[in-house]
Parts: C-alpha cells; sequence; structure tokens
C-alpha cells in the first residue's frame, strides 16, 4: 500500500472551509498536543461507577477501561486485512443497538443515516476476518505551526491519510454500519497511540476532554475530513468522512452527525482556569475543552445522552467578538446553551465574524467516559 505524498496536500472543500484550506501544508515539524510517552506498562485502569446513578465517573463505552485520570483508554485491539496485507482496527460505536450491546461499545443509531454515502465503506468477511476495501498511510510527519494567535495555523499537515475510499465508517454484510477507525498497519501506527500490544489483543490510546451540559466528558479522536483539524487533532485525514450526511442537521433519521463547538479565540494560558479554545490546544498544548450537544445514552442517569448521539462530530467554529472580549465577557463555556446565549446577545459568532453554524468539516470522536459532579 502507498499513497502519494500529494494526497496529503489535499484542500478543503466548501465556502465555510476556504481559510483553512488555504494553510500552507509544509515539510518541517512541530510537535503539540501530545503528552510525553512515558512507560505506561504498569498500566492499571481507574476506579469507575457503572451501577448507580448520582455523581461519578461513569464510562460510555464499557469495552475499554482508562487510566485514573480518564486521559489514556485502554481498547480492543482487532485484526483485519487490506489489500492482502494486515490492519489493525478498533470498535467504538455500532449503529445497532443488539450489536453495540454485544460489543458493549456506544449505540449510535444516527450511524446508520450514512449508508450509500461515501462516508462508509462497505467491507467483506473472510474466514471471519474484516477486509476493508481501503486502509491509511500512516507513514506522515504532523506538522502545526501555530500562527500569531494560534488559531489558525501558519502551517500544518496530518500525520496519516487515508487511501481513496478510506472511512472508520464500515457497513457490515448483515447491514449494521460500525465506528471502526484504523490504527495501525505495516506503513506505521497512529500518532495517538501509546502502545500496541497484537499479542493480547489492546491499544492503548490517548484520549481528550470536552465539556457537556457542565460536565466533563473524555473522548476518543481518530479521523477528520479536513486536513489542518487532522493536523490539530493529531489524526487520521479522512476526507471521504466530509460526505456524511448532512451538514448542519443532527436529525435522527437523516443525519449522521451531532453538533460540537470549538472555538477559536477562547482564553488561554496553562493555569487559567478559564482556558478554552483550539487556540489554547495550539499554544498551550492541552486540550481545547470543546462543547458537544449529545453524548451516548448513560444507565441509571435519565437526564444524562440520547440515541441522537453520534460521534461525527460537525464542527461548529466559534469566535468571541472584540467587543466581549474588551468587556471581560470571555470565559469557558460548558454547554451548546451557553453558547447560543452568547450568539443570541451578539457576544459569539462564527469564525472571522461568520454567521454562526455548522463550518463544513467533521471529526470522528467517539465518546469514552462522563464524571458528574
Amino acid at each position: 500500500m502507498a499513497l502519494s505524498r500529494r494526497a496529503r496536500r489535499l484542500g478543503a472543500t466548501g465556502a465555510a472551509l476556504a481559510v483553512l484550506s488555504l494553510i500552507p501544508l509544509a515539510a518541517s515539524s512541530y510537535a503539540t498536543g501530545t503528552r510525553d510517552r512515558d512507560d505506561l506498562q504498569d498500566f492499571t485502569c481507574g476506579a469507575v461507577g457503572q451501577d448507580h446513578s448520582g455523581p461519578g465517573h461513569f464510562r460510555f463505552n464499557t469495552s475499554a477501561c482508562e487510566n485514573g485520570d480518564a486521559t489514556i483508554a485502554r481498547l480492543p485491539l482487532h485484526r483485519g486485512t487490506s489489500h492482502g496485507e494486515t490492519v489493525w482496527y478498533v470498535i467504538m460505536d455500532s449503529s445497532s443497538q443488539a450489536d453495540a450491546q454485544q460489543l458493549h461499545v456506544n449505540f449510535a443509531p444516527k450511524l446508520g443515516n450514512a449508508k450509500g454515502s461515501p462516508a462508509v465503506q462497505a467491507v467483506t468477511i473472510k474466514n471471519g476476518i474484516v477486509d476493508f476495501p481501503a486502509t491509511v498511510d500512516f507513514d506522515h510527519k504532523r506538522v502545526l505551526v501555530p500562527g500569531p494567535t494560534g488559531f489558525p495555523p501558519a502551517k500544518a499537515e496530518p500525520p496519516a491519510v487515508g487511501e481513496a475510499g478510506y472511512s472508520p465508517l464500515i457497513l457490515m454484510p448483515d447491514g449494521i454500519v460500525r465506528n471502526a477507525p484504523q490504527v495501525a498497519n505495516q506503513s506505521g501506527q497512529a500518532d495517538k497511540i501509546v502502545r500496541l500490544n497484537s499479542e493480547d489483543g489492546t491499544v492503548l490510546y490517548r484520549e481528550t476532554e470536552g465539556r457537556y451540559e457542565d460536565k466533563h466528558v473524555h473522548y476518543a479522536s481518530f479521523d477528520s475530513s479536513n486536513p489542518v483539524a487532522a493536523a490539530i487533532e493529531d489524526v487520521t485525514f479522512a476526507p471521504a468522512l466530509g460526505t456524511a450526511p448532512t451538514q448542519g442537521d443532527e436529525g435522527l433519521t437523516t443525519s449522521a452527525r451531532e453538533r460540537l463547538d470549538a472555538f477559536t479565540n477562547g482564553p488561554i494560558g496553562e493555569a487559567n482556569p478559564q482556558r478554552q479554545g483550539i487556540n489554547s490546544a495550539i499554544l498551550d498544548k492541552l486540550d481545547p475543552r470543546n462543547i458537544l450537544h449529545e453524548v451516548p445514552v448513560l444507565p441509571l442517569h435519565a437526564d444524562v445522552g440520547s440515541t441522537r448521539y453520534a460521534p461525527e462530530w460537525d464542527i461548529h467554529l466559534a469566535e468571541w467578538t472584540p467587543a466581549a472580549i474588551a468587556a471581560g465577557d470571555r470565559a469557558e463555556l460548558r454547554s451548546t446553551d451557553e453558547v447560543d446565549q452568547r450568539v443570541a446577545a451578539g457576544l459569539v459568532t462564527g469564525f472571522q465574524g461568520a454567521t454562526f453554524g455548522a463550518s463544513g468539516f467533521i471529526v470522528n470522536c467517539p465518546l469514552m467516559s462522563i464524571d458528574i459532579p
């Protein structure tokens, strides 16, 4: 398997992505957003409460476990093939409730709405092994050079690029759609892998912390339909994901997407308790604390989650106005309702003053867990 180096220089599509697609893709390296890869041979699963309501740390994806501070997840590793060679992948979500329960992964029925689009690659089963038509070239060097205010970056290049037709969403022969991102093959492995053990069938993978209805959530990023976003997230560039239905739509029967709000000019500073935003992720090298509209249903918690959850996040870039910043109104927000209130008050717009709304690209970030105060 060999991908043209030109593939990694594909620009984004759509007017909303015009600025992002003009960011240079470079050949020098700038590392950010990843923690030191310390020795985790003694990785142990942190405490989790699944059998009670009320406060605590709860996992959505119970096929996995996490370390004590929910920064690294241990996931079941699956062997597949593509072009006659071994690939390794993980399963994070399923469009079928029965399949999700059997695999102990997230139930995301909206994934089924992506059937028939290029955002889903149909796989076959050979001797019990999933065979993928398309795979990923992991033999790339991530580049992320901050711009004058962090975001947009001056230069960006993703660490991995999917072949034409690659998507983490796969259509099984029985019609079920699974979110099954590939994480390694003979070309290399995903940047966020801490340790891959093919013998015991596990992979340690770095997580990202976000916000949902004034709660902390933890998710794993694997792919993006935009090359600059893929560079920022340190994940695979998978342009086919951008064809998933439908930009700006979160309908249970019409869409495979869910809204995520990402600030481009939030407060920065590692010690700043109000820190938030893509600019902070680039400059502070910390999680951006993006805001999710929905999460999977959490058992025994009637007020947490919905079947409207989808791991294909329809990114809504948000920007504080100069007037809001001058007035000292800029602060960390923890729910999409809070964002909508600021938009209505004229304190927040879309990127560079545009009307707030879907910005035209997707990031594949399945949920792992939630902290309920």
